[in-house]
C-alpha cells in the first residue's frame, strides 16, 4: 500500500499566538519519522493538525496527494496513542482491543450481550472480529492476557494494549504522542523495540511526537526538529547529530548540550574561529597536558560510566566535558588544559548557519 499522508505549509493560530508556523512534513508508507522538540514548540498541534483533530488556520493536509483538510480523523483513518493509553479499566485485554471492530462493524443492536445467537450475519462478523484480535494479540504477544484487565498489567502491557487497539484498524498512519514518557529507563528501552519491531512487521507510516532525544535518534528513519512552532531541519538521525544545520539545532541535540565558543576566543581551537563560533560537544573535548583551551573545573558530577566536568575558560565561557574511563580526575578549582578531538568542530555564522571549518 503506497500512501503518503502530508502537511504543506500548514499553520495554526490560538488567538494571537502562532503555535505552528508554515509547517511542511510528510509520512510515507514504511516510514518512521519523529517529530523531535521541546514542551511548548507545537509538536502536539501538529500531530493534532495531521491527524484531523485540529483544523488548520493556513495551508492544507494531503492524504495520497487528496485534500483531506476538512475531513475527521475518523475518515482520514489516523491510528492515535497518546501518553495516556486511554484503555477501558472495565473491560478485558480482549474487549479493549475489539472495540473499533465492533463499533465500526456492528450495529447497536448487533453489539447487544448474546445478538449472535439469534442473527447469523452478527455471529459472523463476531467471527471475523474474533479472528483479527487474536492475529493481533499474537503480533504483540498478548494472547496470554486478553482476559484480564487493564488494572492487572504492566505498564508495557498495557502500551502494547494500546498498540494492539490502534493496529487491529489496519489504519492509514500511526500517530504517538510521547507513548513512553509514563515508563521507566528499562521498560522505555524494551517498548522502543517493541514499537520498532511493530513497524517493521506492518510496514504502516509512523509518526513519532516527542521531547526526548533518545527516542527520536534511536527509533526513527528519519527526525524533524522543532523549534518555536517551526521545523528548522530535517535528516536522518545520524545528520542531524553529526551535521547540525543551524546552532540552535546544534545545542539542542544531544545528551549533554554542545559548548559554543564566540568568534575570536575560539580561535585557541582552530583559526576559523576568527570568523566564525565554534561548537565541540562535551564528549569530544578531552584533558590533554599541552591542549591549546585553558580553563578551571567548577565542579564535577560522577553518574557511573561517565563524569561531567563543569570548567570556566580565562574569559569566562562556561563550558562541559564529558570523562569516561578509570583515569584520576581534576579537582574542583584546578586549571586543566583542553582540546577537541579532530574533526569534532562545528562552526556557524553570524546568523546561526553552519558552516564548515575545515581540516
Amino acid at each position: 500500500m503506497t500512501l503518503e499522508l502530508a502537511l504543506d505549509s500548514v499553520s495554526k493560530r490560538f488567538g494571537d499566538t502562532l503555535a505552528v508556523d508554515a509547517v511542511s512534513l510528510a509520512l510515507r508508507a514504511g516510514e518512521f519519522v519523529a517529530l523531535l522538540g521541546a514542551s511548548g514548540c507545537g509538536k502536539s498541534t501538529t500531530l493534532r493538525l495531521m491527524a484531523g483533530l485540529e483544523a488548520p488556520s493556513t495551508g492544507r493536509v494531503l492524504l495520497n496527494g487528496r485534500d483531506v483538510t476538512g475531513d475527521s480523523a475518523a475518515a482520514r483513518n489516523i491510528a492515535l496513542m497518546f501518553q495516556s493509553y486511554a484503555l477501558y479499566p472495565h473491560l478485558s485485554v480482549y474487549q479493549n482491543i475489539a472495540v473499533p471492530l465492533r463499533l465500526r462493524r456492528l450495529s447497536a443492536v448487533g453489539r447487544l450481550p448474546g445478538a449472535g445467537l439469534v442473527n447469523s450475519g452478527v455471529r459472523l462478523k463476531l467471527a471475523e472480529i474474533d479472528t483479527q484480535v487474536r492475529r493481533v494479540a499474537d503480533i504483540l504477544r498478548l494472547g496470554l492476557f486478553l482476559s484480564r484487565k487493564p488494572g492487572q498489567l504492566s505498564g508495557g502491557q498495557q502500551q502494547r494494549v494500546a498498540l494492539a487497539r490502534a493496529l487491529v484498524r489496519e489504519p492509514s498512519a500511526f500517530l504517538l504522542d510521547e507513548p513512553l514518557s509514563n515508563l521507566d529507563t528499562q521498560l522505555r528501552a524494551d517498548t522502543r523495540d517493541e514499537i520498532k519491531a511493530l513497524h517493521r512487521r506492518t510496514g504502516y507510516p509512523f509518526l513519532l511526537v516527542t521531547h526526548d532525544q533518545s527516542d527520536a535518534l534511536s527509533m526513527a528513519d528519519r527526525v524533524a526538529v522543532m523549534i518555536d512552532g517551526r521545523i528548522v531541519q530535517q535528516d536522518t538521525p545520524e545528520a542531524i547529530f553529526r551535521a547540525p544545520e543551524t546552532r540552535e539545532v546544534a545545542e539542542f541535540i544531544g545528551h549533554h548540550r554542545m559548548n559554543v565558543l564566540p568568534r575570536g576566543p575560539a580561535e585557541v581551537l582552530h583559526p576559523a574561529g576568527s570568523l566564525l563560533d565554534l561548537g565541540v560537544r562535551p564528549e569530544d573535548l578531552c584533558l590533554a597536558p599541552d591542549g591549546p583551551l585553558e580553563a578551571i573545573v567548577v565542579s564535577r558530577s560522577f553518574q557511573g560510566e561517565e563524569t561531567i566536568l563543569r570548567l570556566r575558560d580565562r574569559v569566562g565561557n562556561d563550558l562541559r566535558a564529558v570523562l569516561r574511563g578509570a583515569a584520576p580526575l581534576p579537582a574542583d578549582g584546578e586549571t586543566v588544559r583542553l582540546a577537541a578531538t579532530p574533526g569534532a568542530l562545528h562552526g556557524f555564522d553570524a546568523a546561526g548557519r553552519r558552516q564548515e571549518v575545515g581540516s
